[in-house]
C-alpha cells in the first residue's frame, strides 16, 4: 500500500468541519496540531481540544491537519485531490485549502490509523466499534466496523442524525432503504434494531462491497446494490445520508420508493440548504422540524398518501 500525508493549515472552525468530512471521503486518519509547534509562540495544550464548561475556545486559532490517504503511485497523488476536493464540498468550504504532500513510511501506518479511531456513542443504547476494540457496553447495540474508504464511521454528525432517526422510528417488522448507504452502517443499524427487510443501494461498487463485508461482520441479512441495479420496492423507512445536490436530483426517485405514509429522512444537508431541499420533496412528503448537529441538519418527513 503506498501512503501519503495530506497536510494542510487552517482556521481552527474549518478545520473542525474539514477534519470529518476527511474521514467520511476516505481519509484513512486525520491528525491535528499546533502549526506554530517547535517556535517561541507554540501554544502549550495539555488536554483535548475543544470548548470548556463556559462556551470559550480551548483549541489553538489556527490547526494544522495530516491526513493519512492511501494512494496508488508515490509519484504522483491523484487520490489526494479526490478526497480533498469531496471533503472540502462537504463540509461547505468556500475555496479549497492550499496543501502539501509528504510521503509515508509503511511500517507503522496500521498503529497510527487505529489509534484515530475509538467507540463512538451514538446514544444510550447504540455504539459504533471498531473491529479491534472490546465494545464499551456489550448489552447495548454494538455495530462493529472496520473504517475505511466506504462513506460511514459513526463520527459525522449526518451519519449520527441519521442513526438517531432509525432508533426513533424502527419499531420492529419495517422495510428499510438505505440510498448512498456508503459504509453500510445505516443499514446495519437497521436490521439490529429489528426491521424486517433491509436494502441499500450505492452508485460506488467499492461501498457495496465494503458494507456486505461489514454486514457480514454484524451477522445481520440485509441486500446491497448497485445503483443500477433495478430495484422494486416501496419501503416503510428511507433514508438517505449523502449531499444536498445529489439529494435534489434523487427526489422523485426516493419519493417512489416510500410507501404511501412512510418516512423519509434526508441528510448530508448543510444548514443554509435546509429550506431549499425541504422545498423540492415537499410535493410528496409532509415535514417535520428539521434536527441540526454542528452546521447539518437531518430532515425528517412522512409520504402524502395522495402522491
Amino acid at each position: 500500500m503506498a501512503l501519503i500525508s495530506l497536510v494542510l493549515e487552517l482556521d481552527a472552525i474549518d478545520a473542525d468541519r474539514l477534519s470529518d468530512a476527511l474521514l467520511e471521503a476516505g481519509a484513512l486518519s486525520v491528525s491535528s496540531e499546533d502549526p506554530l509547534a517547535g517556535t517561541p509562540a507554540e501554544v502549550p495544550m495539555y488536554d483535548e481540544p475543544g470548548w470548556n464548561d463556559d462556551g470559550k475556545a480551548e483549541q489553538w486559532p489556527r490547526l494544522r491537519l495530516r491526513a493519512l490517504i492511501n494512494d496508488g503511485s508515490k509519484a504522483q497523488s491523484p487520490a489526494a485531490d479526490i478526497v480533498l476536493a469531496a471533503a472540502v464540498s462537504a463540509a461547505g468550504l468556500a475555496i479549497m485549502p492550499e496543501y502539501a504532500i509528504e510521503p509515508v513510511d509503511d511500517d507503522d501506518w496500521v498503529r497510527k490509523t487505529q489509534a484515530q479511531f475509538e467507540p463512538i456513542r451514538i446514544s444510550e443504547r447504540l455504539w459504533i466499534v471498531p473491529s479491534w476494540h472490546v465494545a464499551p457496553d456489550a448489552s447495548a447495540i454494538n455495530i462493529a466496523l472496520d473504517p475505511g474508504i466506504a462513506f460511514g464511521t459513526g463520527s459525522h454528525p449526518t451519519t449520527k442524525l441519521c442513526l438517531r432517526w432509525l432508533e426513533t422510528h424502527v419499531k420492529g417488522g419495517e422495510t428499510v432503504l438505505d440510498y448512498g448507504c456508503g459504509s453500510g452502517i445505516l443499514a446495519i443499524a437497521a436490521a439490529k434494531m429489528g426491521a424486517a427487510r433491509i436494502t441499500g443501494v450505492d452508485i460506488d461498487p467499492a461501498a457495496v462491497a465494503s458494507a456486505r463485508d461489514n454486514a457480514a461482520r454484524n451477522n445481520v441479512t440485509a441486500e446491497f446494490l448497485d445503483a443500477g441495479s433495478s430495484l422494486a420496492m416501496e419501503a416503510d423507512l428511507v433514508v438517505a445520508n449523502i449531499l444536498a445536490n445529489p439529494l435534489k436530483m434523487l427526489a422523485p426517485l426516493l419519493a417512489s420508493h416510500t410507501r404511501p405514509e412512510g418516512r423519509i429522512a434526508l441528510s448530508g444537508v448543510l444548514s443554509a440548504q435546509f429550506t431549499e431541499v425541504e422545498a423540492i420533496y415537499s410535493p410528496w412528503f409532509d415535514f417535520e422540524p428539521g434536527v441540526e448537529d454542528d452546521g447539518w441538519v437531518c430532515l425528517s418527513g412522512r409520504r402524502k398518501s395522495g402522491r
